[in-house]
């Protein structure tokens, strides 16, 4: 449920201000009623409200096929598998990215290759992924960045030159747009996240969408064990129905608890969309004038969805990033660092990769700062206050 974005009436008498968070979802009655009809339906793994919120989601973003699953790294690890990639192969990742991304290249016993990104989106491009990609190169993942879209019409050209294939870790970007049509239209294949971070949240779960049949027929086979009948199918058939397992799957479900908050998520899209979009504007005007603080942007080609609003330090800025954050935090004030970099992180120690300097730099000075749709005025007037007074030091 949402956090009371009010101040109570001890603050109001001079107590402190309560915290600032760095995001609350947009949850409600509409939200817990839906899921409580879930619950007292007697069906609450995967059934009729995953197919309905299928396919909602698919028509939301202009694909032909949506299939739900548990998270959006399954996503990405079943949308590699439906490729058929596995060992000996590579795939180009962007390393400022959650770790997921790379570590679904991992789990088809594929080696991820690090590609830098462009310092005005944080996204890969045609040029950074030409530079590290190799003959071995089966697939590249591209990710639309904190909500910001890449250049997907340059990637798409240039993998279909190369011949390899495009996956879109689209897993910030719901509501975000490309040359006026949602990120995901026209996709091979991308991967969606549902977690409390993002604007839709069913609190975990995520979504595979693609264009193309006979792929969406086996991604429900392989979120299911490789089952070639649902339980669905097997429950709504009149006779018995004898499965059978065509190729090992896993159990990567929704459950219809999650489609059904899902679903209603959904139709607040637009209205949580234009609020982050108000906030956002909101912050670039207060924060226009401070010297040494970029703010991301919306690229030329399209427009985000601001699931994070991220500013990136200058070298002249008075303080780094961690001593930003910490007078933050001092001020009741909730931020997070920004962008990881997979390629600094234990997981990845000695695993080789070429120079990545932007991604170093965004990692190291970006900062992610509240967001979210409640958000009062007040609340963002403190966060302002806080980074011109560290500007002005």
């Amino acid at each position: 449920m949402s956090a009371p974005v009010e101040a109570p009436a001890e603050a109001a008498a001079g107590a402190a201000p309560p915290r600032v968070p760095v995001m609350v979802p947009w949850l409600g009655e509409e939200e817990a009623q839906a899921a409580a009809a879930a619950v007292m339906s007697g069906w609450v793994a995967q059934g009729p409200r995953v197919a309905a919120f299928e396919r909602a989601f698919a028509e939301r973003v202009g694909a032909a096929h949506a299939v739900a699953v548990s998270s959006c790294t399954t996503a990405l690890h079943l949308a590699l598998v439906t490729l058929g990639v596995g060992p000996g192969d590579e795939v180009v990742v962007p390393s400022l990215s959650f770790i997921a991304t790379a570590n679904a290249v991992r789990y088809v016993g594929a080696r991820p290759v690090f590609a830098d990104v462009e310092e005005a989106t944080g996204n890969v491009t045609a040029t950074t992924i030409d530079a590290v990609r190799t003959p071995a190169t089966k697939a590249v993942i591209a990710v639309h960045q904190g909500g910001v879209p890449a250049d997907v019409e340059a990637l798409r050209t240039a993998c279909a030159r190369w011949g390899a294939a495009l996956v879109e870790d689209a897993a910030c970007a719901i509501g975000s747009t490309f040359h006026g049509r949602s990120v995901g239209a026209g996709a091979l294949l991308a991967a969606w996240s549902f977690h409390p971070r993002k604007l839709v949240t069913t609190g975990e779960g995520g979504m595979v969408t693609t264009d193309d049949a006979a792929w969406a027929q086996r991604l429900r086979r392989l979120r299911e064990h490789g089952m070639n009948a649902s339980a669905a199918e097997r429950h709504a058939s009149s006779t018995p129905v004898l499965e059978r397992y065509l190729e090992v799957g896993f159990n990567y479900r929704m459950t219809d608890v999650q489609a059904a908050v899902g679903l209603v998520q959904l139709g607040k899209l637009d209205a949580m969309v234009a609020r982050r979009r108000e906030l956002a504007a909101r912050y670039d005007a207060a924060l226009r004038d401070v010297p040494g603080l970029r703010p991301v942007r919306d690229p030329a080609y399209g427009q985000g969805n601001f699931q994070s609003y991220w500013v990136l330090l200058d070298a002249g800025f008075p303080v780094d990033r961690d001593a930003l954050l910490a007078a933050l935090a001092g001020a009741g004030i909730s931020g997070r660092r920004g962008i990881m970099a997979a390629h600094l992180e234990p997981a990845y120690a000695g695993h080789p990769h070429g120079p990545l300097p932007v991604t170093e730099r965004i990692s190291g000075g970006s900062l992610i700062l509240p967001l979210f749709h409640t958000m009062t005025g007040e609340q963002q007037d403190r966060v302002v206050a806080v980074l011109r007074e560290q500007a002005a030091r």
